[in-house]
């Protein structure tokens, strides 16, 4: 049901240096820049509970100046005209500039400079500075935004507290106040060097001048240690079975609707079936034309707005369908229909117009990935984000190929295995005081 051409297929060439460094060189030269793209296999993931943050924390510290460059790294590169930024994720920290041709030499410079020399230019006071920062976007982007609790809520709830996804990558607060200079110092010395990195460099340059001048800032960066494993159970069911209409939970915050989340834990990135279960979220909420929206939104105006995700991840999937309670309507009302349009997927399975449309979203977000040279969920963002999960900076056509193999029989089969309600985590969000407004049955959120 997917188009069977492969016409998106990136041309590069992956050497690795004797450090480790997994060096990966696309060529395109339509256009005079260049991006330049980090990736440390590292997240917060690789943390310990109790020690949270760390990951996140050094995404602000590896802006903040390194041995040969003892200030901040956005003015210089911006002032040879380059765009740059980075994140963090559970499985993966991410660098990266977009830089003019002629500035190439520079953005290498700075990042080999703080791969292998940001220590000596991390200070006590460069640490704690940076530490409030990330003390304060926590208050801004989760404490005191709408709703901006619910994902730490449900990633507590959906997976036990040994478990690397139970806290979100900014971090527990008193993890973070409480985590000093040295543990910061052995964390970076433990992740982040060319042995446990992928650098990508794609746009206007030639492949032996990429490599040349790859060799020349990063040759002489040691390999650093052997990576730690991630230690996870693979048993990490809850020892008491769950309610048969699974856990439900209530949280209280500043919202002016209340919003209901369903949560499951799903397969993990590119296993058995997680293909398939973003194929469900497409068929779920993917649109206007979706199941959901149409029950939810366009007929019974229930909710104000819906949506489904699977959220792929290293270790271990998670897939959640989430509604705007409308004014005058319940979480009851839509959880029950909700649980109506599944029961009815799979009875009936999709319809071949449904998948269709649901893969040809999936085959438009694989064209959107490319379009652009540098920059996140781009083609050398792609490349590297292939290699680090793969080994394979080319994996995209293998990806595509997942999503021709969904068929409408696998989808039920997914509906029916993956998303049953003993299975699931229901989180409503709603306003103060109005913890009535909930699913019933439903006891306070554990919130940290």
């Amino acid at each position: 049901m997917m188009p069977t051409s492969d016409a998106i297929v990136l041309d590069y060439v992956k050497h690795t240096l004797e450090n480790g460094l997994d060096v990966i060189v696309h060529e395109d030269h339509r256009c005079p820049i260049v991006a330049v793209n980090l990736w440390y296999h590292v997240g917060s993931k690789n943390e310990q509970p109790g020690r949270t943050g760390l990951a996140h924390l050094f995404e602000h510290l590896m802006f903040e100046g390194s041995a040969h460059h003892d200030s901040g790294y956005f003015r210089p590169l911006q002032q040879a005209g380059a765009s740059l930024n980075g994140s963090t994720s559970c499985d993966r920290t991410n660098y990266w500039e977009v830089v003019p041709t002629g500035a190439l030499d520079l953005a290498l410079w700075l990042e080999s400079d703080r791969m292998g020399y940001l220590l000596p230019a991390l200070t006590v006071t460069k640490f704690e500075n940076q530490r409030e920062v990330v003390l304060n976007e926590r208050r801004q982007q989760y404490e005191n935004r709408p709703y901006g609790m619910a994902l730490m809520v449900l990633m507590t709830s959906l997976f036990p507290q040994s478990h690397p996804y139970h806290w979100h990558t900014i971090g527990e607060t008193a993890d973070l106040r409480a985590a000093t200079l040295e543990e910061a110092q052995t964390f970076f010395k433990t992740y982040y060097h060319p042995g446990n990195a992928s650098l990508t460099v794609a746009g206007d340059v030639e492949i032996d001048i990429a490599l040349a001048r790859v060799r020349h800032y990063f040759d002489e960066i040691s390999t650093g240690p052997q990576i730690p494993p991630v230690m996870v159970d693979k048993d990490y069911v809850v020892l008491q079975p769950p309610p048969s209409d699974g856990i439900r939970i209530v949280l209280e915050d500043r919202v002016e609707f209340p919003r209901l989340y369903l949560a499951w834990r799903t397969p993990c990135l590119f296993a058995d079936g997680d293909a398939g279960m973003d194929v469900l979220a497409q068929l779920l909420a993917g649109g206007k034309t979706s199941r959901l929206y149409q029950a939810l939104v366009q007929e019974r105006r229930m909710a104000t707005d819906v949506s489904a995700e699977q959220g792929s991840r290293e270790l271990a999937g998670w897939f959640c369908i989430a509604a705007t309670v409308a004014p005058g309507r319940g979480a009851d009302e839509i959880e029950k229909v909700i649980r109506e349009e599944l029961t009815a997927l799979v009875e009936t399975g999709p319809s071949v117009a449904e998948m269709q449309r649901s893969l040809a979203q999936i085959e438009a977000q694989f064209v959107y990935s490319v379009q652009r040279v540098g920059g996140f969920n781009s083609r050398s963002d792609q490349l590297n984000a292939y290699n680090v999960y793969t080994g394979d900076p080319g994996f995209m056509v293998k990806d595509r190929a997942r999503y021709r193999e969904v068929t409408i029989d696998r989808v039920r089969n997914l509906a029916t295995t993956q998303l049953t309600v003993g299975g699931r985590v229901a989180l409503t969000v709603v306003p103060h005081g109005a913890g009535r407004l909930a699913l019933a049955g439903s006891i306070p959120a554990r919130v940290t």
